[in-house]
């Protein structure tokens, strides 16, 4: 994910890279026809399994079991081709893609996939247009053409040499134009894809059964036959699962108390290993312009001055998440410490003076809302914590209210909360995607963000550089300009953890730019 001063200590049981690509080398992907599922454990559970309906964590099951034209095999940082054969700019301005998909390629239910198929799915993503869902990602494509069966043409309103890492990401899934309404949401808990998996089953908040999908033509490497996802409630039901021998694998949601007592002894002695991904998750507030306190700049950069982002990692994150500054993490180039270089370490004194120049006097009743099942255990104890600092400091009286994710994401996008937390894990790995999602009329946050600087000046520069490393100067400005706002608040950049029991390998290659997991290269050692 990033990179962290504060390093938690690694243990014997961490398998080593190198251990594990050498066991991939010599095991079989196709296993004994036998097998039993590889069970995971994840506190992220899909709010959907339509693409058109996602920019969230259900990404993490679509990767397993759609297909796109660019995706990332094991330890790739640009998109590949997958359900493509080629994909390249086909003009020196960046504003015609064109890809030619594999030959051959079907659906799980027979029918063909072909460059049809492939304009159908994106035209309905833009045609059904949910609010926060993926048609934010596609601003800057005019029109899609499918000349012939194996050619798709993307033709851009202006030019964006992002565009196909946005075609990477699992909102872009391909879909059977014969079982997904073109202007309305599939309805049901089945799915018609065709990824390396297809979806056996799936029990709503309880658990998805993927089985090999024997028509899946990409770049995977299948390493088993089959793997059940299991959602939890929290951490502590899903590590006890781990120790019990109920699930192999956990991907998201570990407590801060689970990983530390993996990586020590403890972990060790139960013959569980855990597995550190780098990446770049980040959690953050957002204030809703449309409310009477939370709309107003004064009252926003107040709690900025306020919140202790350090006492938050240390205290209810045990030093596994450090203090984050800006919206673009640590790790990608653009990356600045804007609210430490404006605010300065935490000062009651400064916010009240910003407070008083703004002829407030009274303390500000502010409501902080947080989804209870889907950024991990502490979540309460984080906002319990911010609540303190906040009311301690005598210029807030803050109230907290929570909702499960489900429910949570209907009333953000309606514009139902004052100020409420939300968690990030990128699309891709590019500072454009810690700016662009949360920016617009239309973004992944259902809360209309609007800055022409940014989207109308400073993107569309950004976006003529196929050369990621000359932008820098660009997101510098965007960043400060969402730092004067303070309409977004970072709180901390995290580490992804993935623990095991110690018959299985894989978790490395395992973890996809975007912190993604790809199940198939889960492995039972048991199986050389």
């Amino acid at each position: 994910m990033f990179n962290r001063k504060r390093g938690l200590r690694r243990v014997a049981a961490i398998v080593s890279i190198s251990a594990l690509v050498t066991g991939c080398g010599i095991l079989s992907s196709d296993g004994p026809e036998d097998e039993e599922p590889i069970v995971v454990g994840t506190t992220s559970a899909p709010s959907t399994l339509d693409p058109a309906a996602s920019w969230d964590g259900s990404w993490e099951l679509f990767r397993n079991i759609y297909q796109t034209l660019l995706s990332y095999p094991s330890g790739a940082t640009a998109p590949q081709p997958d359900a493509a054969e080629q994909c390249a700019f086909t003009d020196t301005s960046n504003r015609v893609y064109r890809c030619e998909l594999r030959e051959g390629l079907t659906f799980s239910n027979g029918d063909a996939l072909d460059a049809r198929a492939v304009k159908y799915s994106i035209d309905r993503i833009k045609d059904i247009d949910v609010n926060g869902g993926p048609a934010g990602l596609l601003g800057s494509l005019e029109r899609v053409q499918a000349p012939s069966e194996r050619e798709v043409v993307f033709h851009l309103n202006k030019p964006d040499a992002t565009f196909p890492f946005v075609l990477a990401t699992p909102a872009m899934s391909i879909v059977a134009p014969g079982d997904y309404p073109a202007d309305a949401l599939r309805e049901g808990s089945g799915v018609v894809g065709s990824g390396p998996y297809t979806l056996k089953s799936y029990e709503d908040g309880e658990r998805a059964e993927l089985v090999r999908n024997d028509r899946y033509k990409g770049f995977a490497e299948r390493q088993n036959k089959a793997v059940t996802v299991r959602y939890f409630k929290d951490s502590a039901g899903m590590v006890k699962a781990l120790r019990d021998g109920d699930i192999q694998v956990t991907y998201r949601g570990l407590a801060a108390d689970d990983v530390i007592t993996l990586q020590g002894k403890e972990g060790k002695e139960e013959g569980l290993q855990l597995v550190e991904g780098t990446g770049t998750e980040i959690s953050y507030l957002v204030f809703n312009p449309e409310d009477p306190w939370a709309g107003r700049k004064e009252v926003r950069q107040a709690v900025a001055q306020v919140i202790d982002r350090t006492v938050i990692a240390h205290k209810i994150y045990q030093d596994t998440v450090d203090p984050l500054y800006s919206m673009v993490p640590k790790g990608l180039t653009g990356h600045t410490t804007g609210f430490f270089d404006d605010y300065g370490d935490p000062s009651i004194p400064k916010a009240r003076e910003i407070l008083r120049d703004a002829d407030i006097t009274e303390p500000v009743p502010l409501t902080l809302w947080y989804t209870t099942d889907r950024y991990g255990s502490e979540t309460a104890k984080e906002f319990e914590e911010i609540k303190r600092q906040l009311d301690a400091s005598g210029l807030f009286d803050v109230t907290l209210k929570s909702r499960p994710w489900k429910t949570y994401v209907a009333g953000y996008q309606k514009g139902e909360y004052p100020v409420f937390g939300r968690g990030w894990s990128p699309d891709f790995p590019d500072a454009e995607n810690f700016i662009a999602p949360f920016v617009g009329e239309q973004n992944a946050l259902g809360t209309p963000y609007l800055t022409p600087k940014i989207t109308g000046d400073l993107l569309p520069r950004s976006r003529r550089e196929s050369d990621r490393a000359n932008v820098e100067r660009e997101f510098e400005q965007a960043q400060q300009i969402m730092v004067n706002d303070a309409r977004l608040l970072p709180l901390w950049q995290g580490k992804q953890y993935v623990a095991a029991s110690t018959d299985i390998s894989g978790a490395e290659q395992a973890l996809d730019p975007s912190t993604i997991m790809m199940m198939w290269q889960l492995q039972r050692k048991t199986s050389w």
